[in-house]
Formats: structure tokens, C-alpha cells, sequence
């Protein structure tokens, strides 16, 4: 185990506060981490995304950065774009 994982994992056992924000934090992180790297394997520029959503490049960088506050319906526009489908799974 790396000492990141042993720090985060010794932290969320003392920190509730930090262990929700955490592990929320790091999906939205994720969530526009996907985004971007299904993009590029498309061969797609934020510019050329943007302009297929008709929005500007600022907005798909933000997405692409803090993922916090996408609706579902973007995501699913992005997805579209890219000609890739959305799924959603809850275990």
C-alpha cells in the first residue's frame, strides 16, 4: 500500500468529515477524469466538443475538471458526442 492510501485510509478512520467529502470528492474527480480520457481516445478537442454541445470550450473544460454539479442530461449529451451511451449502475 502506498503512503497516500495509508494516509487517506488512516485519516477517513479518525475524520468522518473528511472521509465523506473524500469519498465524494474523488468521484466527482473520477467522473470528469472518464470524460476526458473517452474524449481524447475519440481524437476530440474540448473546442470540438463544445461546439457539438453548442457551448464553449470553458464549460467542457469545467466538466472535465470539477465534475461536481453535471446534470444527468449533460452527461448524457457528452456521452452522445462522443458516440459512446451512458450507464448508470447502483450495487
Amino acid at each position: 500500500m502506498s503512503d497516500l492510501k495509508k494516509y487517506v485510509s488512516k485519516r477517513k478512520k479518525s475524520d468522518n468529515a473528511f472521509a465523506e467529502n473524500y469519498d465524494v470528492g474523488y468521484s466527482d474527480f473520477k467522473i470528469g477524469i472518464i470524460l476526458r480520457q473517452v474524449r481524447e481516445r475519440a481524437g476530440l478537442t474540448q473546442e470540438e466538443v463544445a461546439k457539438k454541445l453548442h457551448t464553449k470550450k470553458s464549460a467542457i473544460s469545467r466538466i472535465e475538471n470539477h465534475a461536481e454539479d453535471i446534470r444527468l442530461s449533460t452527461l448524457e449529451n457528452f456521452a452522445h458526442v462522443l458516440g459512446k451511451e451512458l450507464r448508470i449502475q447502483i450495487q
